[in-house]
């Protein structure tokens, strides 16, 4: 959420902000905005002189009674009682019109990095680097799906009859391989340096509205019926929440956490779930790391974030790109974004594998994430991107890994968690 007294201030910069992200609609909100923030700041101002001038009347009142004059001090009185309703109307307008701006904010994006490319949805997204070569073997690699069944390690049928589409039972060596992942880089993250966390994998409306946009909560979001609750969709929503409302003091920056979770995301409008596939579905477990820091360390932590991805990738034999998302494709929170991509030889292409983000103070704003420094105080940068989400960690790792005879190498780094084993058969 932006400062609304950078809003103020710079109406035109957030508007080229709102076309740069291809939001023309949002564009009258910001006038709307500000003369709301206008007409709230005016009538707190006459609900404080109110206030002041019922301090002063009291005391007058008071010094006119002890004279004797009471003719006078009732005359006041009456006053005070009319200011006093006067005064329950300006606070009620004034709470009414603070909730209008907060609102109306809460849509507006985040002002994006001058160095994010303008473009309108993913396909203008750039690649940045490469890291790996990407092989096509001589051979032909099956669907994931196909060769999770050779070993007997995924049940799709019986995951449709007990919970529908989107789900999947893993077994055997598939369903190891994926907790060696998961382990793999808790490990990978705490020896540089973060600290592991399991967090609550539901949280209350506030911490959601925190977090992300409107949009991306009616998007991904089970509601728990009944309850102020929802199910996350990724441990980064715990995360950040873990320091709603806090006060930090600034030599305890930066906060480097690396946490797992399953995840559960409706993933509403979506295409092409597949109905045998576990590319994009609604259960699965991921390993995040987030980053809570001063705001001129976020750019550096940034780069730090993604180029761990990438390390892990490259030390399980998985080629890899980055791709800077263009600025159509970046939620209304962030204000830089990286995918990595895995290459998939069987599609003899790249596909996502994880994202990372700088938020800036956008999640630290609506949360009231505030750092104490020497001389003032102010709100932290929060940053977040994935270590390793398995079910598409596992599709590119089983087919970069895969031999002509169906068995799977296990990179060197893995083996500790696979029982020593080199290979699977």
């Amino acid at each position: 959420m932006i400062d609304i007294k950078f809003l103020r201030e710079n109406p035109e910069i957030v508007k080229q902000n709102i076309r740069n992200k291809f939001q023309d609609k949002k564009l009258p909100l910001v006038d709307e905005v500000i003369e709301l923030d206008k007409q709230a700041r005016e009538t707190k101002g006459e609900a404080d002189d109110l206030r002041a001038n019922r301090n002063k009347v009291s005391k007058q009142i008071g010094a006119l009674m002890g004279q004797g004059k009471k003719e006078e001090a009732m005359a006041l009185k009456e006053q005070v009682a009319k200011d006093a309703e006067r005064l329950a109307e300006l606070e009620k307008q004034e709470e009414e019109l603070n909730a209008q701006v907060t609102k109306i904010m809460m849509t507006i994006p985040n002002i994006i990095d001058p160095s994010v490319p303008i473009g309108k949805d993913d396909s203008e997204n750039v690649e940045v680097q490469k890291y790996g070569e990407p092989i096509v073997p001589d051979f032909e690699i099956p669907y994931h799906t196909d060769i999770m069944a050779k070993f007997d390690g995924i049940d799709l049928e019986s995951a449709r009859k007990v919970a529908g589409n989107g789900f999947y039972y893993l077994q055997g060596d598939i369903a190891r391989l994926h907790s060696a992942m998961t382990t793999y880089a808790r490990d990978f993250m705490i020896d540089r340096g973060f600290t592991y966390c399991i967090p609550p994998f539901m949280i209350r409306s506030n911490v959601v509205t925190g977090v992300m946009s409107f949009e991306e909560m009616d998007a991904m979001m089970y509601k728990i019926e009944g309850e102020d609750l929802y199910l996350i969709g990724t441990s980064e929503h715990s995360m950040i929440g873990k320091f709603i409302d806090t006060m930090i003091e600034e030599e305890e920056l930066p906060k480097t956490l690396t946490s797992y979770s399953p995840c559960f995301r409706k993933e509403k409008g979506a295409h092409g779930i597949e109905e045998r596939g576990v590319y994009r579905i609604h259960q699965f477990e991921k390993q995040e790391m987030i980053v809570v820091c001063k705001p001129e360390e976020s750019p550096m932590w940034f780069d730090k974030l993604w180029q761990n991805t990438v390390d892990l990738f490259r030390t399980l034999d998985i080629p890899v790109r980055t791709l800077e998302c263009c600025s159509g494709d970046l939620a209304d929170l962030k204000v830089k974004s990286v995918d990595v991509e895995a290459w998939s030889p069987r599609q003899q292409k790249y596909f996502e594998v994880g994202s990372c983000s700088n938020l800036g103070d956008a999640q630290a704003r609506r949360l009231k994430i505030r750092v104490k420094g020497k001389d003032s105080k102010y709100f932290a940068h929060t940053l977040n991107n994935t270590v390793v989400a398995p079910p598409r960690m596992l599709i590119a790792f089983l087919e970069n890994n895969m031999n002509e005879d169906g068995s799977i190498n296990i990179p060197v780094a893995l083996r500790p968690y696979m029982g020593g084993k080199e290979i699977i058969k």
